[in-house]
């Protein structure tokens, strides 16, 4: 492992080099994503690192692509064709920002970690996968999540099967993780559990995370319902989302990219779209 990484990561609990002390780690951590999709190793970080990584995301934040609009879960058009009492037919509005990987310093915290071949196997282990490619998307490989004081990221599923991701501010009050372990399957949308959600009539499935910056989480969001609630207080609430792909070459969509970063490059203009199954979105 570099130098450098080795001195970011708290290697006596997460021992990146040295896949053979892995075992009760990924066990545990496979159980739980088993159990609940989630996943969350605390204090990934030393303590000066994650001094560092507050410092950093705030220098970027303001480099965020805004742009509060109305969305439903499933990231479609909101006057699409469906259903009475369809969950497409709920609205929210998403406050959340990002600042794209081209705009994140090389040499900082979360750049490093992203690139790290021993992360990348660590994290490829925990979710049981032979690899795991960072995207070759050049901005949303790897972002920076901004939400400003009185802004949410509202009920959704992820696009991709598995996420990573660091909280690197945490805010004063509010923003917290959120979400239903589980609710769909590739197989089935399970709209009515969905709805009952949306309406607050499923309580008992959301489940919620106390994060702390430095803690890295890993998350099966395909097929979990989630959201971060508003944030209160004066202090935004920064997260990085670490992106990769079971296969190399991935790029997002022009229409997707656009919405998140407000802009596309020629890589997003050439590229073609793969799913890895038939849901909605």
């Amino acid at each position: 492992m570099s130098t450098s990484v080795e001195r970011m990561v708290d290697t006596a609990r997460y021992p990146l080099a040295r896949p053979a002390e892995w075992g009760p780690l990924i066990d545990r951590i496979q159980a739980d994503l088993r159990s609940s999709g989630c996943s969350v190793l605390p204090d990934f970080l030393r303590p000066p690192v994650r001094d560092a990584l507050g410092r950093e995301g705030a220098a970027v934040a303001p480099l965020a692509h805004y742009d509060v609009e109305t969305v439903n879960v499933y990231n479609i058009a909101t006057d699409s064709e469906l259903p009475e009492g369809h969950p497409g037919r709920v609205t929210f509005e998403r406050g959340n920002a990002f600042v794209a990987r081209d705009r994140i310093p090389p040499g900082s915290v979360i750049q490093r970690l992203y690139s790290s071949e021993p992360f990348q196997r660590f994290v490829a282990a925990c979710f049981g996968l032979p690899r795991v490619f960072e995207l070759a998307d050049p901005l949303s490989g790897l972002c920076l999540n901004v939400l400003q004081p009185g802004k949410e990221h509202p009920w959704h599923f992820d696009t991709n099967e598995f996420t990573v991701s660091m909280l690197t501010q945490e805010p004063e009050a509010g923003g917290v993780f959120e979400y239903c372990p589980n609710i769909r399957s590739a197989e089935a949308e399970n709209f009515d559990d969905v709805r009952s959600v949306l309406d607050g009539r499923g309580g008992s499935r959301v489940r919620r995370l106390s994060l702390r910056p430095g803690d890295l989480q890993l998350f099966k969001g395909r097929y979990a319902l989630h959201r971060v609630s508003a944030v209160e207080g004066t202090r935004a609430r920064h997260s990085a989302i670490f992106a990769y792909s079971e296969r190399p070459g991935v790029i997002g969509s022009v229409a997707r990219t656009r919405q998140l970063f407000g802009r596309v490059l020629p890589a997003h203009l050439n590229a073609g779209s793969v799913r890895v199954d038939q849901l909605l979105d």
